[in-house]
């Protein structure tokens, strides 16, 4: 299936693996797991022949379907259908066939016949690649992962972040690959959708890689686990399951502690000897020696593991603001001849913590969006109140500038910051050295979170409207960014499926769409986040 050989890959210059060897054979259900910056996205990618490594080859028999964590949509003109039917060539016949019905109902003879001939040809072909029963299969698939069929007939462009990312999951799956690489599956997926998702890969007879953040896939899915050991450069291949690969792991560093302590302790009895010995001329070359065996016993075991790094989020006392800082009324949204939700009025006071709860598509991002001022609203305004100072995190990144480096980015958002303060903001959110000359672009999909709340965090925001700000994150990050939030003194609207994210901001209010109805939170609504 795929077959890595003397694999080395890089960052820029830093070296994120040396030497590996690895295959996926069918039936392998491996979770890549490693800290943030290991390079577990960069692995992904050149397993996935989207990038090359620095050294080595990768080999691929049978198709491979990448899902990466930043959403591919294609055409967004193009039906959601065609878009996941588009992963076996099909896509392109039923729009040619749809094409064909229009000529054939022309009123030009020469036309309809044309359409006639080509139709037959069109579904013809059709039928040869499974015609109507995988686009039957192809539903069902959709529908597991919570798209109905409406939402199958709608343009892309009209569905929801959370609705494209499920399109490109369902496509990924329809396509047929003998292996999958899933970067993150479960961001954007309620309750249902993720339990789903994890029978289905369960049944899965080809390869799979999954990297994910969570434990409860991992832990009903995998049956082996590969850890991307940053401080050894090196792929620790555990053939266990993910609760038997935990305690295994643990057991790994106890013994690599006890190794390197007793290399340390005769290395360091060598070395004295050596001492000792030189001062004697007779004996200089039997010190020489001995002090290279001390360094080799050291060069023999593995360094001390450093510690996890985590992003440290602290938000600054938010500039004063009125009252009611931010105001909606009467806020309607369509798509075309799809209505995403209408007369939607919201005001948001000074500290105040506000949830958005609703199914994917009744329209919480839009509301986002219109609330900081990225659409327009059919009908109804924004108004902003005194002293606004808005800071918006979307959960597709657009905030962020893909064509600069990280550096770049943070002097647009700080202009009055020297140099050194934005580099030493972007080292608490684990950009440091080349690190910040990265383009954007480049960067996965939790480096991206972290330089947009890095972005926000110099933003001096008295209200902040956060989309998903949880997803790609490591656990230790995001326990940080929950901290953060709990201490941050402004106004939050916010938008999750995380239900300790909930937990964590302590909401006074609650947003239910697409009906628009606003009212005092209750724990009682705490089992709606997860499906939602």
């Amino acid at each position: 299936m795929i077959n890595a050989n003397d694999l080395e890959l890089r960052a820029g210059a830093r070296l994120l693996l040396e030497e590996v060897t690895f295959q996926v054979a069918a039936g392998d259900k491996i979770g890549l797991v490693g800290r943030n910056g290991a390079g577990k996205t960069t692995l992904a990618r050149v397993l996935a022949g989207e990038s090359a490594p620095a050294a080595g080859t990768v080999r691929s028999s049978g198709a491979v379907g990448y899902l990466p964590q930043d959403t591919r949509v294609g055409d967004l003109g193009g039906l959601a259908m065609d878009r996941v039917l588009s992963a076996r060539g099909l896509g392109e016949l039923l729009v040619g066939l749809r094409d064909a019905e229009l000529d054939m109902a022309s009123a030009d003879s020469a036309r309809r016949d044309a359409g006639v001939r080509r139709y037959g040809l069109l579904e013809e072909r059709l039928t040869v690649l499974g015609g109507y029963a995988a686009e039957a299969e192809a539903s069902s698939l959709a529908s597991g992962l919570g798209l109905p069929q409406q939402v199958l007939g709608q343009p892309l462009r009209t569905l929801s972040g959370g609705q494209r990312r499920r399109v490109e999951l369902a496509r990924i799956l329809f396509g047929g690959s003998q292996t999958l690489l899933l970067d993150e599956p479960t961001n954007h997926l309620d309750a249902d959708s993720v339990s789903w998702l994890r029978d289905h890969l369960r049944g899965f007879r080809g390869g799979l890689i999954v990297i994910s953040h969570d434990p409860a896939l991992l832990e009903s899915v995998v049956n082996k686990v590969f850890y991307l050991d940053a401080d050894r450069c090196a792929l620790d291949v555990y053939n266990l399951g993910w609760k038997s690969y935990l305690g295994q792991r643990e057991t790994d560093a106890r013994r690599r502690r006890r190794e390197r302590k007793s290399a340390e302790r005769q290395a360091t009895a060598l070395q004295s000897q050596a001492d000792k010995m030189r001062a004697k001329a007779t004996k200089a070359k039997a010190a020489q020696n001995m002090q290279r065996r001390a360094q080799r016993l050291l060069a023999g075991v593995s360094s001390e593991r450093a510690p996890e790094r985590v992003a440290r989020i602290r938000f600054p006392v938010p500039a004063h603001c009125g009252r009611t800082p931010l105001t909606a009324r009467g806020l309607s949204k369509s798509y075309g001849s799809l209505e995403v939700f209408a007369d939607v009025d919201m005001a948001v006071d000074r500290g105040t913590r506000i949830v958005v709860l609703g199914l994917n598509g009744a329209g919480k991002t839009t509301l986002l969006r219109l609330l900081s001022g990225l659409e327009q609203p059919d009908s109804g305004e924004v108004r902003p109140g005194h002293g606004l100072r808005l800071g918006y995190y979307a959960q597709e990144h657009e905030t962020l500038d893909t064509g600069r480096t990280v550096l770049e980015n943070m002097r647009s958002a700080a202009p009055g910051l020297t140099e050194a303060e934005q580099r030493r903001i972007l080292g608490s959110f684990l950009f440091s050295g080349d690190d910040v000359a990265k383009p954007a672009g480049v960067l996965s999909g939790g480096e991206k979170t972290r330089l947009a709340l890095a972005l926000l965090v110099v933003s001096g925001a008295n209200v902040l409207l956060l989309d998903e700000p949880t997803n790609n994150l490591d656990p230790g990050s995001r326990a940080e960014i929950l901290s953060a939030l709990r201490r941050f003194q402004g106004a939050i609207v916010l938008v999750t499926h995380d239900e300790g994210a909930v937990e964590a901001l302590g909401p006074d209010r609650v947003v239910l769409l697409p009906d628009g109805i606003e009212d005092a939170w209750s724990d009682e609504l705490s089992d709606l986040v997860a499906l939602a």
